[in-house]
């Protein structure tokens, strides 16, 4: 009979079954508080990948961030430049350098240089290298310590810490004067530990005297097991160098070293530049972006599949309990439920289970990065794109994933659920 025949006739028409807001969720609180064990089963997939995705980002973030803040320094102010027709000529009979004799002073003059010199490995065979003139077992020495020609410049520009002693100068590279600078191994293998009393290192027999110890440097750390005289004192007693190639050391100013690499070996030999190869310091941003990528691709590949486990966890638990609930079903809509009402029960009781997953995992994600930079001092990175959406991402996987179960309990008729 139709409201207004109903009304005709004095009698209340039937008012449609609704379903409140604050009704429905707190059915499904109840749904999920009568199973707490299998609520937290259920969730954890999606707090693993939830965790897993804000973890993934926030470290990603994290680590990025310190490649850019350890990308040293030193690699950012230095570069190299190589004696490349050198490399290409034949090996049985060396070629001079193509190095000016003044490469220091035409290096020091671009602009942005803060030092710079050049250096090569003296073309010695096995050298007999001792601290007194008479052979001694001191000389397998010889073959653990190497021999390094070097400008002043570029002895500057390796940034060297010394020991004790001090540097040799301009005076003792224009007079090829006999003296050396011993790396903190060098020094320890050869027993001389002081100069205060000028001691000598003896190579071939021919004597240097040892000016200083080097005990650390920024560049070239072979130095620290080298035997360092002064270019011009190689180049007068053993001549260019011979298996490998002379370079040329350039310590530069923040921000010019990509400029210098441009300008060097032209300001070297303007006549053939293509002798001389520069190499500049590889870009941090790039870098940083690269090895970002690759982190980023990895892990979130793996808190995908977590986030699809979660979800087919979620489903699966959903259609269990509509299957255990269906006598619940039927008495719910033999009392006047919609299928609709029924449907979005589940579908609420799925979206909260995920959603909740989606904030714990969002917890653990967030402490997971914390923790690790603490451990690492490192700074802690959080983009807010990657943890404010997190505990959303779980409830759309939850809403996604009970979906189906939601459907079918939708269909349930009530006279067939209560014969069950």
């Amino acid at each position: 009979m139709s409201t207004t025949a109903l009304r005709r006739q004095g009698k209340r028409p039937v008012a449609a079954t609704r379903l409140h807001t604050r009704d429905m969720f707190s059915e499904a609180l109840a749904g999920l508080v009568q199973r707490p064990a299998r609520s937290v089963l259920t969730m954890l997939g999606t707090i693993l990948g939830v965790g897993a995705f804000v973890a993934v980002l926030g470290l990603t973030s994290t680590a990025t961030g310190q490649i850019g803040k350890s990308f040293s320094l030193l690699q950012e102010t230095t570069v190299t430049v190589t004696d490349a027709g050198a490399s290409q000529a034949d090996a049985t009979t060396p070629a001079p350098m193509d190095f000016p004799a003044d490469t220091d002073a035409r290096l020091q003059r671009l602009n942005g240089v803060a030092a710079a010199g050049v250096w090569w490995t003296a073309p010695l065979r096995n050298p007999v290298i001792s601290p007194r003139p008479t052979l001694t077992t001191v000389n397998a020495a010889g073959s653990t310590v190497t021999i390094l020609a070097m400008s002043p410049g570029a002895l500057t520009a390796m940034q060297p810490t010394l020991t004790t002693g001090v540097l040799f100068n301009a005076f003792h590279q224009n007079h090829g004067e006999h003296v050396c600078l011993l790396g903190a191994g060098a020094a320890r293998i050869l027993g001389i530990t002081r100069i205060d009393n000028q001691p000598a290192v003896f190579v071939n027999g021919t004597a240097f005297t040892v000016l200083g110890i080097i005990g650390d440097t920024k560049s070239l750390p072979q130095s620290l097991l080298a035997m360092i005289i002064p270019s011009n004192t190689a180049l007068n007693l053993y001549g260019p160098p011979a298996d490998d190639p002379a370079q040329a050391l350039i310590h530069t100013q923040l921000g010019a070293a990509q400029l210098i690499a441009h300008q060097a070996p032209l300001a070297l030999r303007p006549d053939n530049p293509t002798l001389l190869q520069a190499t500049p310091p590889p870009n941090p941003h790039d870098l940083r972006d690269a090895v970002g990528e690759d982190l980023s691709g990895l892990f979130l590949i793996l808190a995908a599949i977590c986030l699809v486990i979660g979800a087919v966890g979620i489903a699966n638990t959903t259609l269990v309990a509509v299957l255990e609930r269906t006598g619940e079903i039927g008495l719910r809509r033999a009392l006047g439920a919609r299928p609709r009402h029924i449907a979005t029960q589940f579908l609420t009781e799925s979206t909260a289970l995920g959603a909740l997953g989606g904030l714990i995992g969002t917890s653990l994600g967030v402490a997971t990065v914390l923790a690790t930079a603490v451990a690492q001092h490192w700074t802690a990175v959080l983009q807010p794109y990657a943890v404010l959406p997190a505990p959303l991402i779980g409830a759309l996987i939850g809403l996604v994933a009970g979906l189906y179960p939601a459907l079918r309990a939708a269909r349930i008729e009530p006279l067939d659920a209560l014969r069950r």
